[in-house]
């Protein structure tokens, strides 16, 4: 029985009594296949990258694009609140006005602090602080529905538009 089990692990024997070996299975190109498996990957890659630079560079002008438009978009919100405060003054809706002014100077301090990403540089930053000073009589004067600060809003967008440099 002993016999039995090493002709089974060792191979069998033929006729004549000797063992034999069974024939080792022919590779068939497993060096090729994973060659070529790798030139494949390779070549993908490269595609890739060469698809990918290109729109990396587009995406990043189109960033540039997208906040210079925000700054621009952020100034003119600011001057249409101060114009909608000066026509709304003229009109005698004084409430609104008062709103809308109240919104300008707010959102006018926020733009300015905003630093290096604001929409407004260091010069007009300058110009437009003295703009600021305005801020608590024009809001009384609106507050008191007091005919005046319709002047005195329309004189202010006008000096806004020359230091926004509009």
């Amino acid at each position: 029985m002993s016999e039995n089990n090493e002709n089974r692990a060792s191979g069998s024997k033929d006729s004549a009594g000797q063992t034999r070996t069974p024939a080792p299975l022919p590779k068939r190109g497993s060096s090729s296949l994973g060659r070529r498996a790798l030139i494949y990957s390779m070549a993908l890659a490269v595609v890739f990258v060469v698809g990918f630079v290109p729109m990396w560079f587009k995406a990043g002008s189109r960033a540039k694009e997208r906040d210079t438009a925000q700054r621009e978009l952020r100034l003119a919100q600011v001057q249409l609140a101060l114009a909608s405060a000066a026509l709304d003054a003229r009109r005698g809706k004084y409430e609104p006005a008062r709103l809308s002014t109240v919104s300008f100077f707010t959102t006018l301090a926020a733009e300015m602090e905003r630093g290096k990403d604001s929409a407004i540089s260091p010069v007009q930053r300058d110009a437009l602080q003295l703009l600021l000073q305005q801020r608590d009589d024009l809001v009384t004067l609106l507050a008191r529905s007091d005919p005046a600060s319709a002047e005195r809003l329309a004189n202010l967008h006008a000096a806004f538009r020359k230091a926004a440099g509009n």
